[in-house]
């Protein structure tokens, strides 16, 4: 059997702390017989010891299948296409530096390719924390709750079958001639947006529970929220403008109950046919919430979860929507940055057009 080439990209940018770890894991994949592996380290001038650590590693193992690509834009999705366009593989993986990998995993997505034939293959994230202190516990137990992030499959579990994307994407080469490159407009959710132009342009995409990837999730919960706020929040709401395609109520509720919470303070004092709802609302949210809470702290052996999580949700949920809003307003303004950025590449604008009305 002829050696059939995977081609690895892992972007990075200031992940000493992980890096070592996962080089090792990628390292350590079973191969199956008939296939063979490249490894790309797409690094967006890291400022710390990431490079050095890469190198290193290269070196001392002797692995000539990993290759240092300088990413100068920084940008995750300008990594994703200078690897991609380094590729020479059949299908590419695309891997987060963040996480570490069992040493199947690979195994398994070729195991799922020769039963499924899609275009993207994944599996699910298992969130482990990435440090012992208050803040990485409760972000670990928001972001592995229904309540939480509510119905993300690869994050709370989901039967094998399509999906609308998954993590770390397990792509046929040719895809990426057929619809193009990631959007290099968005700093998050590039991954979901070329997921869903899969979708739309009549391909598959398929998850399989039995590939699970360890992430290591944030250690400060300021950290978190100022993500969610600043960044996560506010690219939903332009790739909604960019690729109108990908719209999804679960990225938009947390908009809705902000709204909600905002609109029903201001205008509860002058009405109780509105403040007699809110109040109803809010009390079923916070029932909710302690509920939910109540079975993390099971889950994870924590009592101090029943007290801490309902208001930690809370705030998940009202910065989140906080944070669609703000990007909401920032394009009405045109004042949102991927307003002051051409099209990525020659014809993007007639792809997002033609699967727009698909």
């Amino acid at each position: 059997m002829s050696n059939k080439l995977i081609s690895i990209i892992i972007p990075t940018r200031n992940e000493e702390k992980y890096i070592s770890a996962c080089l090792k894991s990628v390292d350590n994949f079973r191969i199956p017989p008939g296939y063979n592996c490249e490894i790309f380290v797409i690094d967006g001038k890291s400022v710390d010891k990431t490079i050095q650590i890469v190198s290193e590693y290269i070196n001392i193992n002797e692995n000539k299948n990993i290759r240092i690509i300088e990413n100068t834009n920084l940008i995750q999705s300008f990594a994703l296409n200078i690897g991609i366009n380094n590729a020479s593989g059949i299908r590419i993986l695309r891997l987060d530096a963040h996480c570490v990998y069992p040493v199947d995993y690979l195994e398994k997505l070729i195991e799922t390719s020769h039963r499924i034939d899609a275009d993207n293959i994944g599996g699910l994230i298992t969130t482990r924390l990435g440090g012992n202190n208050f803040s990485a516990h409760i972000v670990q137990a928001i972001t592995t709750h229904k309540f939480g992030v509510g119905n993300s499959g690869f994050r709370v579990g989901m039967e094998e079958g399509q999906a609308d994307t998954v993590p770390f994407g397990f792509y046929k080469k040719e895809i990426f001639n057929k619809i193009g490159l990631f959007d290099t407009r968005l700093i998050r959710a590039q991954d979901y947006e070329f997921n869903r132009r899969i979708i739309q342009s009549g391909n598959k995409i398929w998850l399989n529970p039995k590939i699970n990837a360890i992430y290591f999730n944030q250690t400060s919960l300021f950290e978190f929220y100022k993500k969610q706020f600043f960044k996560e929040a506010p690219y939903n709401a332009f790739m909604w403008y960019l690729a109108p395609y990908t719209f999804a109520y679960r990225h938009a509720i947390t908009s809705v109950f902000t709204t909600g919470v905002i609109g029903g303070i201001l205008l509860s004092p002058f009405s109780l046919y509105i403040s007699y709802p809110f109040f109803l609302v809010i009390i079923f949210y916070f029932l909710l919430a302690l509920i939910s809470s109540v079975q993390q702290a099971i889950r994870f052996n924590k009592l101090s979860h029943i007290f801490l999580l309902p208001i930690s949700f809370f705030l998940y949920h009202f910065l989140h929507g906080m944070g669609v809003i703000w990007g909401l307003l920032q394009l009405v303004t045109n004042m949102a940055p991927v307003q002051k950025i051409k099209e990525p590449w020659d014809g993007y604008g007639s792809y997002r057009i033609k699967f727009h009305n698909k």
